[in-house]
């Protein structure tokens, strides 16, 4: 999850000019049963067009190729790869010159503790 959050940061950061903001949201949805993360931010974006490859492995936006902004095209394909794993899914939002919010989408877990007889503690 540690990997998500850089791959997620660091993009935004990357692609958001001097000046520009990023901002990060977790909040609880569907009655709780789901957290949604989301980083948003005012850079450059991503043509439409472009938007069905971004989480191919080293795809690489035009606009990125372009101002030469470094990077191996695997941070997204990463991404996707630990959110699937933890049953979620990532959707990305974009809009050249608007920028881009990814929003990732993770069912939650009790996070009550257990007792050692299988009850969950607290539970009467």
């Amino acid at each position: 999850m540690e990997r998500l959050v850089v791959n997620l940061l660091s993009n935004a950061v990357k692609f958001t000019d001097d000046g520009g903001s990023v901002t990060v949201t977790l909040v609880a949805e569907d009655g709780a049963t789901h957290s949604v993360l989301r980083v948003a931010d005012t850079g450059i974006g991503i043509p439409e067009e472009e938007q069905g490859q971004l989480f191919t492995r080293f795809f690489r936006s035009s606009l990125a190729q372009r101002r030469a902004i470094q990077g191996s095209g695997l941070g997204l394909s990463i991404s996707r790869g630990i959110v699937e794993h933890h049953g979620g899914t990532i959707e990305v939002a974009s809009a050249v010159g608007v920028g881009t919010t990814v929003a990732v989408r993770l069912p939650r877990r009790d996070t009550r503790p257990v007792a050692p007889s299988g009850l969950t503690a607290g539970a009467g």
